[in-house]
């Protein structure tokens, strides 16, 4: 009787074994039963899984299941389940990560202090005071890696020193500063890696403009002596910019002797002075492995040709003007096989597929034998950002940019402007079809004015079938065949800007798209489908997209799909592909991510309905100028999708209509879903930057703001 109370789910078990159609899992081997029981969240695993039998008992507190904990993105794990985690396998956990929870109470935090053999611990987005962080290091003597947040009130004067006696320990650093601050950087004397998250507002809540000036006190100098990699991403600010200034002026005056990556990820222009002018001549006696450069520290400077390389496996150019012939002979080392290489960013670099920059105008072709050197030197390459840049192919040259990219096809990421994939040879006439006339396709192109009715155009279903009107496959979908393995997708007009850019108002106008991808459409929207492991979609400025028949395809081919983001597609003045769309959210039944930024979107009930069967959505958020949402179909979409802890809308409806809709799901909806966070707001309001500043850096970062995502960091930089 008492086994049976200790184990209940046996009877469960045993009515199981006597159906002889079930399958008996307590069968399986070990090995087999801890191959599958990984995929189960820690929480359900420890707090349920755990109790159906004694073999499972055993299994679930297996050190290959308790040894690491991810709680990060554990969106249902609220208080009493985390405290209670950590109560019962509290001494197995070596590594602990609980970025962005947000939601859990610092009571809870607290308990991370039964973790005494935790040797990785991320914190980040977490509720921590300086007296807390203190609390829980002292008890950590065997920490060697840590990520924490450092803001407003944040005082090292706080910290023990047993605290401090655990950071001298500490070699890993990932650090979010939301205030002027060294945070805890001044107490790791052992530091090898150290990455710097700048995220500084301006200005206060209360309008007033905030220093930039650290607090001097004792042993306010960091100790970089031992650095390996020194990596920072700047949020936009002047203060960021400050602030970063101070952290790189003890770089200088000592470089590291074994420094091997170095990374600064800056938007907009961050000047040179004379501290970095040091770092960088200093910097000339290394040889690095990664490096990433503000564009302002390359363009029109000699800092590529004094640097040193050795086995690279990322580089990043981003928005700099380095030429073709300059990446070739500076960084692909003329030519030679970089087989090392893993990770390249180039947005932004209008010339870097031409063999000079002094004359060339955004629509002049690529040179391609630049791009075939790059493809044929970096054969191993598995992330590849092109996009934000016209590059154009050339007809006579004979070697299209897909064709040339279809070599590399190692490649799990891509990110391409929508220009580049056009056919050349594809007339307008062609791209719209015969229900099209050649009169009408500048109506359709700009987007405004009287529409015409248009057809939904077939695919064949086998791939040899697709072709164009003169029978040729096109050059997209052969990349597409030839990639097996990418999951990650981008494709971007070269013109477009969200209409939300951070802490600034929203973008009320839009540049035009590039004449060249008025020639990619729904043809090559279906294309996609051929990539059966694709996990990442975002799609952006395409304006011939007239149905939008390809996301069907898409929904129906693309089964292991998690992140789709599709931005202003087709005719602005029409959502004219929402049928498809709808039809295409019924076979996302692994969605969690969905990003809509479209104007005059309507968020109706068929919208919602649709995406109802999107069964592990987590996260929504709709952009769109001078849209509309229906807020009975909101509320029952909420009420369906219960997995759903982000909502995010910012559309025309007035600011009473966002406000009564935001209220009402947080209070239907806050006590079931502890990390629920909804953000309601008129998107041209003069509020908006400042509504959206209490919105968890996670959801901000990875969904809600756009930006380019491939290759923009080093691959497994952290976690």
């Amino acid at each position: 009787f008492v086994g049976k109370m200790s184990c209940p789910g046996e009877e469960m078990v045993s009515e199981m074994k006597e159906d002889s159609s079930a399958v008996d899992m307590t069968e399986f081997s070990d090995e087999m039963l801890l191959n599958i029981l990984r995929f189960v969240p820690i929480t359900d695993l420890i707090l349920n899984v755990r109790w159906v039998c004694k073999k499972f008992a055993m299994l679930c507190v297996d050190k290959s299941l308790t040894s690491t904990v991810e709680l990060k993105n554990n969106y249902q794990a609220g208080d009493e389940k985390v405290k209670q985690l950590l109560k019962e396998i509290g001494l197995q956990i070596q590594e602990l990560n609980m970025s962005g929870c947000y939601w859990l109470l610092g009571s809870t935090i607290d308990q991370v202090t039964r973790c005494k053999n935790m040797v990785k611990l991320d914190l980040s987005g977490c509720r921590l005071t300086s007296i807390r962080l203190s609390k829980i290091l002292s008890a950590l003597q065997n920490l060697r890696s840590l990520a924490i947040d450092v803001t407003s009130g944040f005082d090292s004067g706080q910290l023990s020193s047993e605290c401090k006696a655990t950071l001298r320990r500490v070699t890993e650093l990932k650090q979010t500063l939301f205030t002027p601050s060294y945070g805890v950087v001044p107490c790791c004397l052992t530091l090898e890696r150290l990455l710097l998250y700048f995220e500084i507002l301006d200005l206060s809540r209360e309008g007033t403009m905030l220093s930039g000036q650290l607090m001097v006190g004792e042993s306010n100098v960091p100790h970089y002596q031992n650095l390996r990699l020194f990596y920072a991403r700047l949020a936009p600010g002047y203060i960021n910019q400050e602030v970063m200034r101070l952290y790189l002026a003890v770089l200088s005056v000592s470089t590291p002797k074994n420094l091997q990556a170095f990374l600064i990820s800056v938007p907009g222009s961050f000047s040179e002075s004379g501290a970095t002018q040091n770092l960088l001549d200093s910097m000339a006696h290394l040889s690095l492995s990664a490096l990433q450069l503000p564009k302002s520290w390359l363009n029109g400077s000699s800092v590529l040709q004094h640097l040193k390389f050795s086995n690279p496996f990322y580089f990043s150019f981003s928005r700099c003007t380095l030429s073709g012939n300059q990446l070739i002979q500076r960084i692909l080392n003329g030519g030679n096989y970089l087989k090392s290489l893993v990770s390249l960013n180039l947005s932004g670099c209008v010339n870097c597929l031409s063999s000079d920059s002094s004359f060339r105008k955004a629509e002049d072709d690529i040179d391609a034998s630049i791009l075939e050197t790059l493809v044929t030197s970096c054969m191993h390459l598995r992330h590849l950002n092109l996009s934000a840049a016209h590059h154009h192919g050339s007809e006579a040259s004979g070697k299209h940019l897909c064709i040339l990219l279809a070599t590399l096809r190692h490649l799990c990421s891509l990110a391409l402007p929508v220009c580049s994939i056009a056919d050349v040879s594809k007339n307008s006439d062609q791209l719209l079809g015969q229900t099209v006339s050649p009169a009408s396709t500048s109506t359709v192109y700009k987007g405004f004015g009287k529409k015409l009715r248009i057809g939904v155009p077939t695919y064949p279903r086998i791939v040899s079938e697709q072709t164009d009107s003169v029978g040729q496959i096109s050059v997209f979908r052969i990349l597409m065949e030839s990639l097996p393995f990418l999951s990650h997708l981008e494709l971007i007009g070269s013109s477009f800007s969200s209409a939300m850019p951070r802490n600034e108002p929203a973008i009320r106008n839009s540049l035009p798209p590039c004449l060249r991808a008025q020639k990619v459409g729904d043809e090559e929207v279906a294309a996609i489908s051929l990539l059966r492991f694709l996990r990442s979609l975002t799609l952006a400025q395409l304006p011939a997209t007239l149905t939008g028949s390809g996301l069907v395809s898409i929904g129906m081919k693309c089964q292991h799909l998690q992140v789709l983001s599709l931005a202003n597609l087709g005719m602005m003045g029409k959502v004219a592909y929402m049928p498809s769309l709808c039809e295409m959210l019924k076979h996302c039944k692994c969605l969690k991510d969905l990003r809509l930024e479209q104007p005059y979107f309507t968020a109706n009930a068929l919208f919602f309905q649709a995406l109802s069967h999107c069964s592990a959505l987590q996260r929504l958020c709709i952009i769109s100028r001078n849209g509309t949402f229906q807020s009975d179909a909101v509320m029952s979409f909420m009420d369906c999708c219960q997995n759903v802890i982000m909502c995010h809308m910012f559309t025309g409806e007035s600011l009473t209509a966002c406000r009564n809709l935001q209220r009402s799901i947080i209070q239907s909806f806050q006590k079931e879903r502890p990390a629920l966070n909804v953000v309601i707001f008129p998107l041209l309001h003069e509020g908006l930057a400042d509504d959206i500043r209490d919105v968890p850096m996670m959801h901000l970062d990875e969904i809600t703001l756009f930006k380019s995502r491939v290759a923009e960091q080093p691959p497994r930089l952290w976690w």
